[in-house]
């Protein structure tokens, strides 16, 4: 379950900063899926749903198994430059046929992401930078959330290109089905 808190545009200082609520907590109004093996728009299996006044991701509507049918939501407005607050927990099992232990308890937020309207309907994942949600499976392992993935890109940390996909965050684990906070900065490059 998500439940996206708001997104600041400016960081000139906390009196000039201008909060805008992203999710209004009732419908998805404003936002757009794009699932693998489905045109954008269409939200297969009400994968991306609403309830109780939380934004979730839900697969209980794949009979057929998940057939890699990886979801986004793209909001409508694209930002370049700004804070975002969100909260997030993860509940319940992964979905039947699922891709595999490393997309257990996983999901994240892309920015500096391909618009959505040129993903292909089989490509999997936009080309984006993600800030990497992971939730620990109680084993006893580290499992940071918040780590920088990039796919179908590269970036360059420390002044050289990363050659990893995944770059860990030094966060701590949360298991079980705790609500997690997040803020992220984002700062857009020059056009």
């Amino acid at each position: 379950a998500f439940c996206v808190l708001a997104l600041v545009s400016s960081f000139a200082g906390a009196a000039d900063e201008e909060w805008i609520q992203l999710f209004n907590g009732r419908d998805l109004t404003g936002w757009t899926p794009k699932i693998t093996h489905h045109a954008l728009g269409d939200n297969f299996a009400n994968t991306f749903r609403v309830e109780n006044g939380l934004l979730q991701v839900r697969y209980d509507g794949y009979k057929d198994g998940f057939n890699t049918s990886f979801g986004h939501l793209f909001y409508a407005k694209p930002y370049s430059y700004y804070r975002l607050r969100v909260e997030y927990r993860f509940v319940g099992e992964q979905v039947e046929q699922g891709p595999g232990r490393w997309a257990l308890r996983n999901s994240g937020i892309m920015f500096h992401s391909q618009a959505p309207q040129t993903m292909t309907q089989e490509q999997d994942f936009p080309i984006t930078i993600e800030a990497q949600f992971l939730g620990g499976l109680s084993d006893g392992k580290p499992r940071p959330t918040a780590s920088m993935c990039s796919p179908g890109t590269e970036i360059v940390y420390n002044g050289s290109l990363y050659p990893e996909h995944c770059l860990k965050s030094a966060s701590k684990t949360y298991d079980g089905d705790q609500w997690v906070q997040l803020e992220l900065i984002v700062i857009g490059g020059a056009h």
